[in-house]
């Protein structure tokens, strides 16, 4: 294969050195006693599950979180030795599977607890779990006024190993937050295990008196600086959203842009067209309002962002031609800038960028 062709459409490069310098951010924070756990879901946020991983555990890092067991698997896959907590709860369909690769698997109730100890038995194997305490997010766990006494009840179930207790912050504001710590205190206090965790990046940033034995840290590896950290401009961004100009054309005023029957052009217009679309990736919602830079100037989107292409405006930028790069997202486009003009969560910027897309890995 051509060592070009993963850029030949479009490709996110991922910055590796910037990724491990915001490992380090992350570890500054921590006191001696708390452990990173990095968090690697929706594959690494999108950034590549295994590549991630291994970077992470070249700079020490040996706890990692995911959302479900596919990744649980993937991830044992690539580091063996590597503890993996999965924090969606297990249905079932493989949790024989997970119980044999050691898997740390998340409960949040009785019945869950129960599933997962029969599984165990049955294979004779003991298994660590951890218990998700629902202190006000309202997603998945023990209610909190309930935890304690059904906590106790799991463990009396054979094959468990209860390591650890945690929850997640909603996040709302300060007193919210601090109301949820007390519930979890209330619950987790009465247990003695090896872990308690509750803080996630944000987390991490307001509230470093709560770090525990453990803080899951995602967001903040991957370049997205919880608002409000004094040491925001330490982070690192960590990626470049590119493809090519496929063609450039002139397109007289009064046309309309692809399949948008409302976008008239009100004069001439030079119009490149880009090999990328919502199935790679970049949102639909950022028709007529997105931005990206070619040649190092603004181009403006044109019409609806189609499933594999979009047009631009490219009438002020002199010279654009076919296989120019154009950059989606990084260089002068940031993260907040790009999340704010689509709408998006920051974290959905790059989780949601397709599998179709090659990732391209800078040391």
């Amino acid at each position: 294969m051509n060592k070009d062709f993963p850029c030949a459409r479009c490709w996110l490069e991922v910055d590796m050195s910037a990724l491990a310098h915001n490992l380090r951010v992350a570890q500054s924070l921590l006191r001696p006693e708390t452990e990173l756990i990095a968090v690697l879901k929706a594959d690494a946020y999108g950034l590549g599950l295994t590549p991630v991983a291994r970077l992470f555990w070249q700079h020490g890092v040996r706890r990692f979180a995911v959302a479900c067991l596919d990744e649980a698997f993937a991830l044992k896959e690539a580091l063996p030795d590597a503890w993996v907590l999965c924090m969606g709860e297990t249905l079932g369909g493989a949790m024989d599977a997970a119980v044999k690769c050691g898997v740390r698997l998340t409960v949040g109730s009785w019945e869950a607890a129960r599933r997962v100890s029969e599984a165990a038995v049955e294979l004779g194997m003991d298994v660590f779990i951890h218990c998700k305490v629902d202190t006000g997010l309202h997603r998945i766990g023990f209610e909190a006024a309930e935890a304690a006494r059904e906590i106790h009840a799991c463990e009396a179930l054979p094959n468990l190993r209860i390591e650890g207790i945690y929850t997640h912050l909603a996040l709302h504001d300060r007193a919210c937050d601090e109301a949820q710590h007390a519930a979890f205190m209330a619950a987790a206090g009465q247990f003695s295990v090896p872990m308690l965790h509750m803080l996630d990046s944000i987390g991490l940033v307001r509230y470093p008196e709560w770090q525990y034995q453990a803080a899951r840290v995602g967001a903040l590896l991957y370049g997205n600086a919880p608002r409000g950290f004094d040491r925001a401009e330490e982070v690192m961004p960590t990626v470049r959203f590119c493809t090519r100009v496929a063609r450039v054309a002139q397109v007289p005023a009064g046309e309309r842009i692809g399949y948008d029957d409302e976008h008239f052009l009100d004069r001439d217009t030079l119009v490149a067209t880009l090999a990328v679309g919502y199935a790679d990736g970049y949102p639909r919602a950022f028709s007529g309002c997105g931005e990206v830079l070619i040649r190092g100037q603004r181009a403006r989107c044109l019409g609806l962002v189609c499933m594999d292409q979009m047009m631009v405006d490219v009438t002020k930028i002199p010279g654009v031609r076919a296989g120019d790069v154009a950059v989606l997202l990084g260089d002068g486009m940031t993260l907040t800038e790009y999340a704010a003009l689509g709408r998006l969560n920051r974290n959905e910027c790059t989780a949601i960028i397709g599998k179709r897309v090659p990732r391209v890995y800078k040391t």
